[in-house]
């Protein structure tokens, strides 16, 4: 399976699903993830290992953090070279006054949005899905 490419279907298709948790941005300068944190996302920077975490588990290993997150999983399938998602599902949420920070996985989308207002950026994305039925 390639993934979607169609804008219109991966819209209408994305069905957005919140997890549960909540999550934190911290770094580890020297690249070594601390025992007992297991990662949902690590992006490799010259400055350092940027980790997304669950909060628990950044409290537990004494990392410091910034940017407490809900994560949300868009459910479509997109294929990597898709066009145009990432602006839609931005755009929208841009309109709600929503950050966001999309990581593309090789199934899937996922947005960490700011934790406070996870659940209003669940329903903004359900109605862009109803729109571009």
């Amino acid at each position: 399976m390639t993934g979607e490419r169609d804008l219109r279907k991966l819209l209408h298709g994305m069905r957005p699903e919140l997890r549960p948790g909540r999550f934190v941005y911290t770094t580890v300068p020297d690249g070594r993830v601390p025992v007992g944190v297991a990662p949902v996302v690590t992006v490799a920077e010259q400055e350092g290992l940027t980790l997304v975490v669950p909060e628990a588990q950044a409290v537990a290993s004494g990392l410091a953090w910034h940017f407490e997150a809900g994560w949300i999983t868009l459910r479509v399938h997109s294929a990597l070279d898709a066009v145009g998602l990432t602006a839609a599902v931005s755009l929208a949420l841009t309109d709600a006054g929503i950050s966001c920070n999309v990581v593309a996985g090789f199934h899937h989308d996922h947005l960490f949005v700011p934790y406070a207002r996870a659940i209003e950026a669940v329903q903004v994305l359900e109605a862009l899905a109803v729109e571009s039925a």
